[in-house]
């Protein structure tokens, strides 16, 4: 009996701690599992904190993964759905940009040089006045302003047929004969960034080109907005962007957005 009696206990021990171990090993998944779930949650939190973002804490479309320059999640009309519709639209904003730097600098630079003496006002200083078709007012250039514009389409023209080929045809520039030209526009394979010795002579980017891609879009849309203002300033105040931020700085109170909301209609130049 006393045999019996101690096997017994002794299978009830065995059974009591094999039980106890089961509990642990139960607690101890469960523990490990609660760790996994928290550390994928700081990964996800990690990843969401660093993926640029428009407005911090949306979700940015699908589409738009962060892979583009310039990246931020701003799609609200879901425009870019379209694979290759997304491909065309970012070539068109990124060389609207382009087009905006330029046209702001030329809009800008005049009315500065002009004020400093270094060009004379008898060349149209103010950018809505000098390239109005007519022109509003005589000056001197080399030809009338029919014929400059005229001359104008003709090169953009040009420019915009050699850009479309080369995005339709990436590298089929380079087949075209040119004057012997024809191999700086061979391009780099992506016609948004074709390089060579016409389109990045510095050799700009070898080290940093996502960066400077990414400045470039910025300050693109920063001149595109800033071209808007322009329009708007010259629509309500007959002036020039120069001439508005001087008076605005000579007399902060009384040359402002609010007080020309009163000339709006009155003194637009168009």
């Amino acid at each position: 009996q006393k045999t019996t009696s101690t096997s017994t206990n002794t299978g009830k021990m065995a059974a009591i701690i094999a039980q106890q171990t089961a509990i642990s090993g139960l607690k101890a998944s469960v523990a490990r599992r609660g760790v996994a779930a928290r550390a994928s949650r700081r990964c996800v939190s990690v990843s969401a904190s660093a993926r640029p973002n428009y407005f911090p804490g949306s979700t940015p479309p699908k589409h738009l993964d962060g892979t583009m320059p310039g990246d931020y999640g701003f799609d609200p009309l879901n425009l870019g759905e379209d694979k290759e519709a997304l491909k065309w639209y970012q070539q068109a904003e990124l060389v609207h940009g382009r087009w905006a730097m330029l046209g702001v600098a030329g809009i800008v630079a005049p009315e500065i040089l002009g004020g400093a003496g270094l060009i004379p006002e008898s060349t149209g200083l103010v950018w809505f006045k000098s390239g109005a078709i007519p022109a509003q007012g005589t000056f001197d250039y080399w030809a009338d302003p029919m014929t400059i514009f005229w001359v104008n389409m003709c090169m953009m023209n040009f420019a915009e047929v050699k850009r479309g080929q080369d995005y339709w045809y990436p590298g089929s520039q380079a087949q075209t004969p040119l004057m012997g030209w024809e191999s700086g526009f061979a391009g780099s394979g992506n016609p948004a960034y074709p390089g060579g010795k016409f389109f990045n002579f510095a050799g700009l980017g070898k080290d940093d080109m996502a960066t400077m891609q990414k400045k470039e879009i910025k300050n693109g849309r920063l001149a595109m907005m800033a071209f808007l203002g322009c329009m708007v300033q010259a629509a309500v105040t007959g002036e020039g962007p120069w001439k508005n931020i001087c008076d605005h700085v000579a007399a902060p109170f009384s040359a402002n957005m609010l007080a020309n909301f009163g000339a709006v209609g009155g003194t637009s130049p168009f």
